[in-house]
């Protein structure tokens, strides 16, 4: 096979000739987002066109005359309608743009947004039931926010000022952008593992809704809903609120409120505990001496000073009495005494045996006392009981 050799020259006027006789390449739409957008005075306009992996450079000559935009900015979502551009002398490949359209991206991103708050706050995660208190002195803080932004030097300063012991643990974490959901999401999840932290602060400063984006995403949502740490979402905006806003314990407006309700002032506990102390130990001296006079009055007291005088007579007042109580005992007990005695004589009067005894004899029949005559009849046998031994006998005769 025969080798080709091309000047640069002769290559780059075939991939020219190449790309302008090839349809695809003429008169086509592209979207996604806009990236370094450059306007000149001479009137042509320069941006990069990307998406989540790949980015194209793009050129709208005399952009004024073609009635395109003149405020397009970064992040802006749009449509362009061009062809493909190749200028042989430097080999550079670009997007000749005809037309810009802006696309209402936004608009698609808050009917998103409202569709998750709904599903969100039916599982319950807006719920007052499940946000946890902030502890009332904390003695370390987490902060997730990016380490070179404001936010983070705002809660820094804001803290020291407050209360300067207070240990500070830093999660530098995107807040904006491709990748800010999951480095937030990270943050959150680390900072929970160090069991020093009472609380977390999870925010950023404030910017356009497209920068504050990342704390509308469910995954970060979710995130701050599964902290077992207290969590603050401090994201520096007023109007609306943020998913984060919704499922964080506390709102703050901005990473300084966020401070400002989670960290005391050292100096007014301070000033709390000597106030405390103050009316503390004035109590307690008014107290030792209402004790003291007491003390003094009982010494001064009748009782005390006829302490041995008064013990003598309540002893004496004790044996009269001990005494009378022996005196009505011993009367008692004899008085019952004489009372068993009767119900004893009774008894014995009462007593069978003893009737027996005087001659008298019980007759049985059947096992059962015979009172009357005429419960017996002739032939039938009877017992009859004495006081030593029994008779057995033949009734022959019945007399009523």
């Amino acid at each position: 096979m025969e080798e080709k050799i091309y000047t640069v020259t002769e290559f780059n006027k075939l991939v020219k000739l190449y790309l302008d006789e090839n349809p695809n390449f003429q008169e086509f739409f592209l979207s996604g987002e806009l990236s370094g957008v450059t306007y000149y005075k001479s009137g042509h306009l320069y941006f990069t066109l990307k998406d989540k992996q790949s980015q194209i450079k793009c050129a709208a000559f005399n952009y004024k005359y073609k009635r395109i935009p003149d405020n397009l900015k970064e992040g802006d979502s749009v449509k362009i309608f061009g062809d493909v551009g190749f200028y042989e002398t430097r080999g550079d490949f670009q997007v000749l743009v005809r037309h810009i359209q802006k696309e209402d991206k936004l608009g698609e991103m808050f009917d998103k947004l409202e569709k998750l708050k709904s599903d969100l706050e039916k599982e319950g995660l807006f719920s007052p039931l499940f946000k946890k208190p902030l502890p009332k002195y904390p003695s370390a803080i987490g902060i997730v926010t990016a380490y070179t932004g404001a936010a983070f030097h705002d809660i820094v300063n804001t803290t020291r000022k407050r209360f300067k012991n207070i240990d500070i643990y830093i999660y530098s974490a995107k807040v904006q952008g491709i990748g800010a959901k999951e480095e937030i999401v990270k943050g959150i999840e680390t900072l929970n593992k160090i069991p020093e932290i009472d609380l977390i602060i999870a925010g950023r400063g404030g910017g356009s809704v497209e920068d504050l984006w990342a704390f509308n995403e469910e995954e970060v949502a979710r995130a701050f809903y599964k902290s077992e740490k207290p969590i603050i979402s401090a994201v520096g905006h007023e109007i609306d609120y943020l998913l984060s806003d919704l499922v964080a314990d506390v709102r703050a407006a901005t990473p300084t409120q966020a401070v400002e309700i989670a960290i005391p002032v050292k100096e007014e506990i301070e000033k709390k505990l000597l106030d405390k102390q103050r009316i503390l130990s004035t109590y307690m001296r008014s107290l030792l001496e209402r004790k003291k006079e007491s003390i003094q009055n009982l010494r001064n007291s009748y009782v005390l000073k006829n302490f041995q005088k008064i013990v003598s007579e309540k002893n004496q007042n004790l044996i009269l009495k001990e005494e009378r109580l022996e005196r009505a005992l011993e009367k008692i007990i004899k008085n019952k005494k004489h009372d068993l005695d009767i119900r004893v004589e009774r008894v014995v009067v009462l007593n069978p045996i003893a009737t027996l005894k005087r001659g008298y004899s019980i007759t049985k029949a059947d096992g059962k006392i015979v009172k009357n005559s005429s419960d017996l009849k002739v032939g039938q046998r009877i017992e009859t009981v004495l006081d030593r031994g029994k008779v057995t006998s033949l009734i022959e005769e019945i007399i009523e």
